[in-house]
């Protein structure tokens, strides 16, 4: 069974010979786990046995070491601990209006490019296009968290142009990469905090519900599959993400969510991918304890399928190289 029909029967709801994996590392790690296992990080995808690829069409570059432009001019300080995401130097929208900030146009000639490099790569795997910082995360690096907040309630108009400026320009790259024999999209926008969503169900409903709808919808129609990652507890809006059609939710924190629950409750509509806690057990657990939470984790979400193990996000550096050993050794199983 290759690991392209191993995800598809997992994602149809049905049982694999073994439970599809991802197992993605920071930068950090990678360079700690590629010094401790002889490999080299252009070859880690393979050593690890990974099921799943991301083409990538969020842009930008390097303006001085530590220093990133991204694709929508915010420029990102990656000088301190975070050498992957960083924090934001300045908000380019410093008033609710987008009358005097040029949006950025989608590459297509890049989008290409890439996304014909990874159908053509002979690789046995599951392709996904990818688009992070999708919407809210998007908005609010542009205008800044606490200002956004009070623009949903102070700003209606201008955050509903705001994120329509955003969908434009996203559903420009889906619709340029479904012309490729891709197996679905992933996004990244983070809702959740450890005890809850960021903001109200109401306002999610009102401003973020819709625009994922027109951007899961060409996705949907072409018969794809569509992921989402979001960090903390969305419980409070899986319905309404299942209603417009998501496939698979990514992350599933289970020092947040009960692991059984969440698999009876919303098992039915919906994949879990992650599950091994990247806060809670890998970086403190032996290695043998590590192989026995991936067992135990398959047990419970991987039941009659619907499931893609991995770690709740990229493993970051405070995870010993022969936890992730053991991690990877457990599901190559």
């Amino acid at each position: 069974m290759t690991r392209k029909q191993r995800v598809e029967i997992a994602l149809n709801h049905k049982m694999p010979d073994k439970a599809p994996y991802n197992i993605e590392l920071t930068s950090q790690a990678l360079e700690q786990f590629c010094q401790y296992s002889g490999t080299s990080p252009d070859m880690y995808f393979e050593t690890a046995g990974n099921h799943i690829e991301k083409c990538g069409y969020n842009g930008g570059e390097y303006v001085s070491p530590g220093m990133f432009r991204d694709e929508f001019g915010v420029m990102w300080d990656r000088t301190g601990i975070d050498k992957d995401i960083g924090n934001v130097c300045e908000y380019l929208l410093s008033e609710a209006n987008v009358d005097n900030y040029v949006f950025p146009e989608a590459d297509l000639r890049e989008i290409n490019l890439v996304t014909q490099k990874m159908v053509d790569n002979n690789k046995d795997t599951y392709k996904l296009g990818k688009i992070g910082m999708a919407l809210f995360e998007r908005a609010w690096s542009l205008r800044g968290m606490e200002n956004l907040m009070c623009d949903f309630f102070m700003e209606e108009v201008f955050v509903q142009e705001l994120f329509d400026k955003i969908l434009e320009y996203n559903l420009t790259i889906v619709n340029e990469a479904l012309k490729f024999d891709i197996d679905g999209f992933y996004f990244g926008d983070d809702y959740g905090m450890q005890t809850g969503l960021i903001f109200s169900p109401e306002t999610f409903k009102k401003y973020i519900k819709p625009c994922l709808k027109k951007l899961f919808e060409p996705i949907k129609s072409k018969g794809k599959k569509v992921m989402l990652h979001s960090c903390g507890n969305i419980e409070k809006i899986l319905p309404n993400l299942i209603e417009i059609g998501l496939d698979v939710y990514q992350t599933v924190q289970p020092e947040i969510y009960d692991l059984k629950k969440l698999k009876r409750e919303f098992g039915e509509d919906l994949s879990f991918w992650g599950g091994i806690s990247t806060q809670q057990a890998l970086p403190y657990l032996k290695p043998d304890k590590v192989h026995s939470l991936v067992s135990e984790t398959v047990e419970i979400l991987g039941e009659n399928g619907g499931y893609i193990c991995g770690p709740t996000h990229q493993v970051p550096p405070d995870v010993p190289p022969e936890n992730i050993e053991a991690m990877i050794n457990a599901l190559k199983l």
